[in-house]
């Protein structure tokens, strides 16, 4: 079933599917999306921390002399400075590279697994940073939180997607989203209360990330595994047991019976990602697995998330209002994720892609007053691109190919982070306002993708995702049922 070559007679399934909302399941979701708080708290502080004099003076000496020779004007280079931005993006090269580890532990060994060793290689990439003396600690600290995010983002959205019943199976995996911004929101608070801590207030801001790493490894060793990935893994009793108690009912031989089809058509497959690349899987390869985590880095928010103290301190905002500044695009972030998680179930997924591209495009067009513009910005980004960029690639794979599907959602996500980590700084400086110009045109690129190419996927059960890929108007070519799995 999973891979879309079965018969249909399942589909008829979904509607028997049952379940009430526990506080098994509850606390389930809560801790696994604590790993979405390890990747915000790192996108939130990392920013704010190369924007500290004192960080500055002590490793990057050239580029403190510079700012405060330019301190109160608009001067679009003062930060262009390849080791500074490799501080940023080393995190996200090692992501990239630790996502396919990732892959083999999720499917052998199951998504909590990966979930657990990804916490403790962001405390100890968290504590290395804290105690560093020189650039090489800080880099070597840098890429053990990237291998953590690596770990964390690649499994965290598939538990969320498997625990979650169809019908809210949006809402629950924009918990990822949510804890993201909330590790945002809470790391730029941290960067405004710190930066009055000379000398070493940076060391404290890069240190805590190690609070949410402790919460995650600990409430992790509570987790259940999902069934998905129990039945993948031969465990079916254990699997039919824990899926009882995550939906709160016995009823649930429909549900089973799909996991255990999908279970089935996984196992043929000896190497996942080769299957990703076959013509049945088009559709999730070039939306799923390249598009949607390319785009979801070219709409230019994560660069306004990694330098928006550096971008407000560039057109002569001083250092404490730059970081208060900030803080509140973070705060809009927050805010879109809960408006969309309210919603995203209702109104589907492709409603919010579209509008929000006509806000963000808006955005990078108009010149009214700065931190106006970017709070709009990232307010429409916050209900959009950001949440369902991992939402739905965590939802489009079948089983056969879900984790090796989803470690390719991380490794090109990490690869357009890393790559504007490292040039926004040196192309906004040669580029001017016209980089933002060049998100734009961007922006309705990406719409014009999900206009034509994306179906929605609201309250479909995960296993039969496929169905739609057999109906659209483009992707049926590609994945009609001719044969039999």
């Amino acid at each position: 079933m999973a891979g879309g070559f079965v018969d249909t007679h399942s589909a008829a399934r979904a509607h028997l599917y049952n379940y009430r909302i526990t506080p098994f399941f509850i606390f389930s979701c809560i801790v696994g999306s604590l790993g979405g708080s390890l990747f915000g708290y790192d996108l939130g502080v990392s920013g704010g921390v190369t924007s500290m004099d004192d960080f500055l003076e002590e490793f990057f000496p050239q580029i403190y002399r510079r700012k405060q020779q330019h301190l109160n004007e608009t001067d679009y280079c003062k930060y262009d400075n390849q080791i500074l931005t490799l501080f940023t993006s080393s995190l996200y090269f090692a992501a990239l590279v630790s996502t396919f580890g990732a892959s083999h532990i999720t499917r052998r060994k199951g998504r909590r697994a990966s979930i657990l060793y990804g916490s403790v290689s962001f405390f100890l990439g968290a504590i290395l940073n804290a105690a560093a003396q020189n650039i090489a600690m800080l880099i070597i600290g840098r890429i053990l939180l990237g291998i953590g995010i690596g770990f964390g983002n690649q499994a965290v959205p598939l538990y969320l997607s498997e625990m979650a019943p169809a019908k809210i199976r949006g809402a629950v995996n924009q918990l990822f989203q949510l804890t993201t911004c909330l590790g945002i929101l809470i790391a730029n608070f941290v960067n405004f209360g710190v930066e009055k801590i000379h000398p070493w207030g940076w060391r404290l801001s890069l240190g805590l990330a190690a609070v949410p790493a402790a919460l995650m490894f600990f409430g992790g060793i509570f987790l259940p595994e999902t069934p998905n990935s129990l039945v993948e893994q031969g465990r079916f009793e254990e699997g039919r047991r824990i899926l009882e108690k995550v939906r709160g009912t016995p009823k649930i031989e429909a549900e089973f019976e799909d996991l255990i089809e999908a279970s089935n058509a996984a196992k043929a497959i000896k190497n996942p990602f080769r299957n990703l690349l076959k013509r049945k899987n088009r559709p999730q390869l070039v939306i799923g697995a390249i598009g949607i985590p390319a785009f979801q880095q070219l709409t230019g928010n994560n660069s306004i998330l990694f330098y928006a103290p550096v971008i407000f301190q560039s057109l002569g905002f001083g250092s404490s209002a730059s970081l208060y500044s900030s803080a509140i695009t973070s705060a809009a972030l927050v805010i879109a994720t809960l408006i969309s998680m309210a919603l995203v179930d209702k109104f589907g997924r492709r409603a919010f892609f579209l509008e929000a591209g006509v806000e963000l495009i808006f955005c990078f067009g108009t010149g009214i007053f700065l931190v106006i513009v970017i709070f709009i910005f990232v307010l429409a980004y916050g209900r959009s691109w950001g949440p369902l960029g991992w939402l739905v690639p965590s939802e489009i794979f079948p089983l056969d190919t879900r984790s090796a599907g989803q470690s390719m959602v991380v490794c090109v996500n990490m690869i357009f982070t890393a790559l504007i980590a490292q040039c926004f700084l040196q192309a906004l400086c040669h580029l001017k306002y016209g980089i933002f110009l060049l998100f734009a045109g961007l922006i309705f690129i990406m719409s014009s993708f999900i206009f034509f190419l994306l179906p929605e996927t609201k309250q479909v059960p995960i296993e039969e995702i496929y169905l739609l890929w057999q109906e659209h108007w483009f992707w049926k070519r590609y994945c009609a049922p001719a044969s039999s799995t």
